[in-house]
């Protein structure tokens, strides 16, 4: 077995496979999710970066219609919005959000703009699936990215036609659920498991002293509240921080474009062999010129010599790695072996291929 140093930037390491977390951080309660909110809205004050009238007249459109709500009359007039720009405005509606409540909001520029920066979002209505209005937006607009332009030249960093207002939109209508009234409570895990599900029910069964919890499924677990005194808000505050073990599957996860390799901790190999040979190929030319004898008919001539030598670099290119092989030893292994982090990933695809790695391979 190869015994060599952990030491390897490329590859990381997952937590142990028994680590403790709380169970509000593995599981959702269903029916408490937020909400997509989405809207139609316009952004001025841009200096000469908006939209143009040629390639977005629906800006020049709802620029008119804005001011005729406010009393502005402008048929009949042309009008040229280089500092207006029609934007769709997103959020998300938290869950129990009451009226007054502040959101975030995501602008992005649907014309031609080359930039939001500086801009202010005018009042905008934002909608559900529904198609009610449950809150409206208004605010000055971060942007991120940058747009600078020069005489014959021009540096865009980032995305300046996408930006953010915090706290920009105002909840204007309620989601009307009434939790406490529910007589169950399904809670879903974010990676179903059935090792973490049966964790889950034991743990809750047991801070609780009574059968409360059920395992339905590996994703499911659910909470009969009859009988219970407490309000089903509180007793899920009493249960969402309590620890329990998660177990995590063995995978292995290659990002080829960065060369991230992630491993789990329970990743393990049958017995295998790796060989990884450097093999360096080295041609030399040689050229010799031919000349013919004194007062012979005949010319010089170039002729061709190549001297070939193929050798095999570095030392302990192939390597036995016993059964049952711990993560660390696998990695050290490949550490011994001198592999790059593109080779170390080819080397673990071509195991995976032989059937002598335990573990699921996402490759990215």
């Amino acid at each position: 077995m190869i015994a060599a140093a952990l030491a390897i930037s490329p590859c990381l390491i997952t937590a142990p496979a028994n680590a403790q977390a709380r169970i509000r951080d593995v599981v959702d309660v269903q029916g408490v999710r937020d909400n997509d909110l989405v809207g139609y809205g316009i952004v001025v004050g841009l200096n000469g970066t908006g939209d143009t009238v040629r390639n977005s007249p629906f800006t020049e459109d709802s620029l008119t219609h804005m001011l005729e709500r406010l009393g502005v009359n402008v048929q009949g007039e042309q009008i040229k919005p280089k500092n207006v720009a029609a934007v769709l405005v997103t959020a998300s509606l938290p869950p129990f959000a009451r009226n007054g409540s502040s959101i975030d909001v995501n602008i992005a520029s649907i014309g031609d703009a080359t930039s939001l920066e500086g801009g202010t979002l005018i009042l905008t209505p934002l909608k559900a699936g529904d198609n009610e209005i449950y809150a409206v937006a208004q605010g000055t607009i971060i942007v991120s990215g940058i747009d600078v332009k020069a005489q014959g030249a021009r540096e865009t960093r980032g995305s300046p036609t996408t930006g953010s207002v915090p706290n920009g939109a105002k909840v204007e209508r309620e989601v009307n659920y009434d939790f406490n009234r529910n007589q169950q409570i399904s809670l879903a895990l974010r990676s179903p498991d059935f090792t973490t599900a049966a964790r889950i029910e034991d743990t809750i069964n047991a801070a609780m002293g009574i059968p409360l919890a059920s395992m339905r499924d590996p994703g499911t677990i659910e909470l009969d509240l009859r009988g219970i005194s407490e309000s089903p808000a509180r007793l899920l505050a009493s249960i969402e921080n309590l620890p329990v073990q998660v177990a995590t599957p063995a995978r292995i996860v290659i990002d080829e474009k960065s060369g991230t390799i992630v491993l789990g901790e329970d990743v393990t190999i049958s017995r295998v062999a790796i060989a990884q040979g450097n093999i360096a190929i080295k041609v030399r030319e040689t050229p010799v010129a031919s000349q013919p004898n004194p007062f012979a008919r005949g010319e010089s001539i170039v002729l061709p010599r190549s001297e070939i030598t193929i050798t095999q670099t570095g030392s302990n290119n192939i390597a036995m790695l016993e059964p049952n092989v711990t993560l660390s030893q696998l990695i050290a292994g490949l550490n011994a072996l001198g592999v790059s982090p593109q080779e170390m990933a080819d080397i673990i695809r071509s195991m995976k291929a032989a059937g002598a790695i335990h573990a699921d391979l996402v490759i990215r």
